[in-house]
C-alpha cells in the first residue's frame, strides 16, 4: 500500500510496515482511497479528524440560511378591507424575509370564480412589487389556486 502523511516518507510499504510506522507514532492508519492501485493510507489522529470535520460542517450549517414559508389565505369574492388587512401582513412577512405563499381556497361550486381568484392574485403580486418578486403564478391545483412570492434581496 502506498502511505502518505506528516513525518512519513512517502512510499510503498506492506501492509504490517505501514501499520507498525502508525504505531510507532501513536496515530491510526487510515485508508484513503482504496480503489487506487497500490491502495493510498495516511497516517493520521482520525479522532482529530473527525472532530474537525464536525466543527467545519457545525460553522457551515450556521451560516445557511432557513427559509420561512408564510401564507396567507383568501376567498374567491375576498372585499377590499379583507383584502388591504391581509396585505398588510403579506408586506410584514416579506420585509421580515419570509417567502409567502398567497392562496385562494375554493369551497363548494365557488369553483366557477376561478377568474376571480386569479384576478385577486395577479392584484397582491402587483401590489407587492417593490417588496418581493413572483416566484411562481397563479397556479390551480384542486380546490385551491396557489401563488408564490420571494422577498427581494435588501443592500
Amino acid at each position: 500500500m502506498r502511505l502518505v502523511g506528516d513525518n512519513v516518507e512517502v512510499g510503498v510499504y506492506p501492509i504490517k510496515d505501514a501499520l507498525a510506522i502508525a504505531d510507532e507514532q501513536g496515530l491510526d492508519l487510515v485508508e484513503i482511497s482504496p480503489k487506487a492501485d497500490p491502495p493510498v493510507c495516511k497516517v493520521m489522529d482520525y479522532k482529530k479528524f473527525l472532530y474537525e470535520q464536525k466543527k467545519r460542517e457545525k460553522v457551515l450549517k450556521s451560516k445557511a440560511s432557513k427559509v420561512v414559508v408564510k401564507e396567507i389565505r383568501f376567498g374567491p369574492q375576498t372585499d377590499d378591507h379583507d383584502y388591504d388587512f391581509k396585505k398588510k401582513h403579506a408586506e410584514k412577512f416579506l420585509k421580515e424575509g419570509a417567502k409567502l405563499k398567497a392562496f385562494v381556497f375554493f369551497k363548494g361550486r365557488s369553483i366557477v370564480f376561478k377568474e376571480q381568484g386569479q384576478i385577486l392574485l395577479l392584484r397582491l403580486a402587483q401590489d407587492l412589487e417593490e417588496l418581493g418578486k413572483v416566484e411562481q403564478m397563479p397556479k390551480l391545483e384542486g380546490k385551491r389556486m396557489t401563488m408564490f412570492i420571494a422577498p427581494k434581496k435588501s443592500k
